[in-house]
């Protein structure tokens, strides 16, 4: 019997890169969208509804998994979205949609579907995180403080869910083409003259980063991997010199600090 596994914001981008590629794998894939409708007949998968940002929709959508899929081998977190900008020009609103989105969504859903996991006693729980959950880059504040609040609720997570054979892991791609930085919001702050120079340098390292980005095929094969592996690692860094920061973040910190620094002057 195929593992079924479940994976949030599956209807574009990277979402549905991989839910299209674990379905035409064998596994039984059911995707979230906020609008499933838009998506019928369109899909191989099953679509379910879900708004990662509604309490109400969180309750229903926990409702329907627990009453429509007998057996839920794989949670893929993948929902999210990016804020970019200066850290002090962005706006509180913004910077608290952010985590209300990446982090706190993220934890309800999780929250919302680990008795089903409990009362099955067998699982798997995989988190679509980022490379600056683990490193500080500029221009990134927001988005890399709600990454290290994922990295840092699903590592305590992993330890807590052991007992009952639910197994926790995140990724952390580095740069990928993906609706992810297509669709990054750019905080609309008061302006700061101080940073006019700064922020057109950052700026323009930022689009560098993206218009570069990998294809997002090595982050599919990665969380592949980790569904086939029985005793996954917690963390998962993948792409392009993921390693070698990861690294100079552990042992050479001041190196990788000095490069970022370098690279806007």
């Amino acid at each position: 019997m195929s593992k079924t596994i479940l994976i949030t914001g599956a209807s574009s981008g990277f979402g549905l890169m991989l839910a299209n590629d674990l379905y035409k794998k064998g596994y039984n894939v059911i995707g979230t969208s906020r609008e499933p409708e838009k998506y019928i007949g369109k899909l191989a998968f099953k679509l379910l509804k879900l708004d990662i940002d509604d309490d109400n929709s969180i309750h229903s959508f926990a409702t329907e998994v627990s009453n429509e899929i007998q057996q839920l081998d794989v949670l893929v977190n993948n929902a999210g979205f990016m804020v970019t900008g200066i850290a002090e020009e962005t706006p509180m609103e913004v910077a608290r949609k952010q985590f209300e989105t990446n982090f706190w969504g993220t934890v309800k859903v999780t929250n919302a579907l680990l008795p089903k996991l409990r009362k099955q006693r067998s699982g798997q729980i995989i988190t679509v995180s980022s490379i600056v959950g683990l490193i500080g880059p500029p221009n990134l504040s927001y988005y890399s403080a709600s990454k290290h609040a994922v990295e840092g609720y699903f590592k305590a997570l992993r330890l807590e869910l052991n007992q009952f054979n639910i197994k926790v892991s995140v990724v952390e791609p580095i740069w990928f083409k993906t609706n992810l930085g297509n669709h990054a919001v750019a905080s609309k702050g008061n302006a700061i003259s101080d940073y006019n120079n700064y922020r057109k340098k950052v700026d323009a390292l930022t689009q560098k980063g993206l218009d570069e980005a990998q294809t997002p095929e090595p982050v599919v094969s990665m969380i592949t991997k980790i569904i086939g592996t029985k005793e996954p690692k917690f963390s998962n860094p993948v792409g392009k010199q993921s390693g070698m920061i990861v690294f100079l973040q552990n042992f050479a910190p001041k190196m990788l600090e000095g490069s970022m620094l370098k690279s806007l002057k």
